[in-house]
């Protein structure tokens, strides 16, 4: 009797698998949305359209290539989009499915960033997905100070310069602003835009000719710069006192002066120098592992993800911006939709440059970035003459690559092993 009881139930029990099995939810693995109500609002809002069941589950680092790696050496596995950084992706690019033929359904994505996205193949290895980067703003009060014929959202280095000269001459005093403070991302400014406009490089062309340029004019830029600037963190604070007309920052640091003066500043890309608009992106994409169970399903989540509406939500769900040309909606933060034009003009720009976080260096990050503080404080602060502290500078630098064994990352092209300071 108790076999005959328990065959229907194990009969039942296997029904009900087989059946949520033919029902299963696309797994989308990510590191990206951890906290929990980013999480909660990619389940409920992001993802809500999506026609089909999607499991969203965010990870940190380690778990999420743990579990991929072992389903690519395992040869099967359950995860169907990831979503990762663009370092995420760096070592994996044997194990990502080509999505070079996949139907976009009419988004287009900056091709910087998509370039970005083959993470050094012939292959799309991953779509871009969702970006957050520093921009420019200024005060309105400003712009009538911009050199004649001047297109704020397509400035160049020397018309930076030239009104950062006039601001200093005409209103009483020097009205540039940068985060050179202790606590300032001043860093992310010479390795991200300045070094990639004037040499398409962050490491390799570190001592070059081109690289003197640069120093050259940011050298002429800081004559013309609050020299309070060396204690500021946050710029969003001499913008609201009036200390500074003009600034750079990060998008957050930034974003108190856009909110509680709405219609005092405008936001604008970062300047252009001779090899093109620098710009330093934190680009998240979309890949599908080539032991996804569901390369359709998968597919389809990708598109549905880079539409205009899921761009708008995962924005107000994570405070990423979108990778495609979008209108935002009116309810959104004055500093979301100042932003958020202003990185779509930069990323969107023909001369756009995206120059990468760091990668590769572990517990050396903070030694490479002090590379260009420590270059900085010498040239700029202290007046030393430029070929010598950047050859001097050089040295520690190639160390740190050399012991880091960290390849080139974008601009820089790739390189098989240390990334090379020449």
């Amino acid at each position: 009797m108790f076999s005959r009881r328990i065959a229907p139930l194990v009969m039942g029990v296997a029904t009900v698998l087989a059946a949520s099995v033919a029902q299963a939810d696309v797994l989308f693995w990510s590191t990206q949305a951890k906290p929990i109500e980013e999480t909660q609002a990619m389940r409920t809002n992001v993802l809500k359209g999506f026609d089909g069941k999607v499991d969203y589950q965010a990870n940190d680092g380690g778990p999420w290539l743990t579990r991929l790696q072992a389903e690519l050496k395992a040869g099967k596995g359950s995860i169907d989009v990831l979503g990762g950084l663009h370092g995420d992706f760096s070592t994996l690019p044997e194990g990502l499915t080509d999505l070079s033929a996949l139907d976009l359904g009419g988004a287009k994505v900056n091709p910087g960033f998509m370039a970005l996205g083959k993470l050094g193949t012939g292959e799309q290895k991953y779509i871009p997905w969702m970006q957050a980067t520093y921009i420019m703003v200024a005060n309105k009060k400003a712009l009538p100070y911009l050199p004649a014929g001047a297109d704020i959202n397509a400035l160049t280095y020397d018309q930076l310069i030239a009104w950062a000269k006039t601001l200093d001459e005409k209103t009483g005093g020097p009205k540039m602003g940068l985060p050179a403070g202790p606590k300032g991302l001043l860093h992310r400014f010479l390795q991200g835009y300045l070094y990639p406009s004037f040499t398409h490089s962050m490491v390799t062309k570190f001592e070059s000719p081109e690289a003197v340029t640069a120093w050259t004019k940011l050298k002429e830029l800081w004559t013309y710069t609050n020299p309070a600037s060396t204690n500021y963190a946050f710029m969003q604070e001499p913008l609201l006192t009036g200390a500074v007309w003009v600034a750079f920052d990060h998008t957050a640091r930034l974003a108190d002066a856009l909110n509680k003066k709405p219609d005092d500043f405008v936001a604008f890309p970062a300047p252009a120098g001779p090899d093109g608009r620098g710009f330093m992106p934190v680009i998240a994409g979309l890949a599908i592992p080539k032991t996804a169970p569901d390369m359709a399903k998968a597919k389809a989540l990708i598109k549905y993800m880079l539409q205009p509406s899921t761009q708008v939500a995962t924005l107000k769900a994570t405070n990423f911006f979108p990778v495609i040309d979008v209108t935002l909606p009116a309810d959104m933060p004055a500093s979301v939709r100042a932003s958020g034009a202003a990185i779509a003009k930069m990323s969107g720009a023909k001369d756009a440059l995206p120059a990468l976080l760091p990668m590769g260096l572990g517990q050396l990050g903070g030694q490479f970035n002090q590379v260009y503080i420590d270059s900085f404080q010498r040239i700029v602060l202290n007046g030393q003459p430029i070929k010598q502290v950047l050859s001097d500078e050089a040295n520690t630098l190639r160390a740190i690559m050399k012991k880091a064994d960290a390849p080139c990352w974008a601009p820089d092209a790739p390189s098989k092993g240390a990334c090379p300071v020449e």
